[in-house]
C-alpha cells in the first residue's frame, strides 16, 4: 500500500501526496490521523458529516491547492449541516475565485477534534546527513521562539523522550500550574512510528506533522504533508 501511494503520485507528475493520501500512510504506520472521508459532492459531504458526527471541518482536495488556509479553502468547527452547506459552498467559491483553473478533486470531511496543546513533527531530508526528525511544541514555541530539537534517522525511544525532553516548553507536557500531565507515550510512539515509515520508503524528503494534538491519554494527527524526491 504505501509503495502504490507514492507510485500513483509519481504516475502523476506529482511530487507530493494530496493530504487524504499522506494521512492514509500515516494510519497504515500506525499513526493516529483525525477520521475523515473524501466527498465528491455536497449531498456525500452531508451524509459523511452525519457518519463522522459534528462539529466536523471541511477541506479542499486539489493537485492544484497546497496551501488551503491561503485560499480561504478550510473551515473548522461545522457544528451542523446548515452550516456544513454554507461552509461548503464558500470553500468553492474562495478556489474559483483564486485558483479558478484548479482540479477539485473532492472535500474532506474531517473530524474536529477537541483542543489541546499543539506539537510537531516533521522529517527533512539533508544531501549529506540525510534524513533528520524534529519534534517542536506548536505555536509561537514554534512559529516564534523556534523551540524544536533534530535528531538523524532511525531513532530509538530513548532518542525520541530526549528530543521531548530538550525542547523549552517541555514543562507544558509534565503539567504546569496543576494541569494534568499530557501523553508523553504517544508522541514517542509517533516518531518511532514516522522513523519506521521513512526508513521503509527513503522517497519521502519531507513530511510535517503539524498540528498534533495531545492530550492526557493519546494524541491526534490533523494535518499531514509528504514531498517526495523526483
Amino acid at each position: 500500500m504505501p509503495k502504490d501511494i507514492i507510485s500513483r503520485a509519481l504516475s502523476e507528475g506529482r511530487n507530493f501526496l494530496l493530504e487524504p493520501e499522506a494521512k492514509l500512510l500515516c494510519a497504515y504506520y500506525g499513526i493516529p490521523v483525525t477520521k475523515f472521508k473524501i466527498a465528491r459532492n455536497l449531498d456525500e459531504a452531508k451524509r459523511f458529516a452525519s457518519e463522522i458526527g459534528y462539529p466536523v471541518v471541511l477541506k479542499i482536495v486539489s493537485p492544484d491547492v497546497l496551501h488551503k488556509t491561503d485560499v480561504g479553502a478550510v473551515i473548522v468547527n461545522i457544528k451542523n449541516e446548515e452550516e456544513l452547506v454554507r461552509a461548503y459552498n464558500t470553500i468553492m467559491e474562495n478556489v474559483k475565485k483564486h485558483k479558478p483553473n484548479a482540479r477539485i478533486i473532492g472535500m474532506i470531511v474531517q473530524e474536529f477534534v477537541p483542543q489541546s496543546l499543539e506539537v510537531i513533527v516533521g522529517v527533512s531530508k539533508d544531501p549529506q546527513f540525510g534524513h533528520a526528525i524534529m519534534f517542536g511544541l506548536g505555536g509561537i514555541f514554534v512559529e516564534v521562539l523556534k523551540d524544536v530539537t533534530f535528531r538523524i534517522l532511525p531513532i530509538t525511544d530513548k532518542e525520541a523522550r530526549e528530543m521531548l525532553r530538550e525542547v523549552k516548553g517541555y514543562p507544558l507536557l509534565k503539567g504546569y500550574r496543576g494541569r494534568e500531565p499530557l501523553d508523553e507515550d504517544a508522541i514517542v510512539d509517533i516518531m518511532i512510528k514516522v522513523s519506521k515509515m521513512i526508513e521503509e520508503n527513503p522517497m519521502i524528503s519531507q513530511l510535517d506533522l503539524n498540528p498534533i494534538i495531545v492530550y492526557t491519554k493519546g494524541a491526534k494527527v490533523v494535518d499531514a504533508r509528504i514531498i517526495l524526491e523526483t
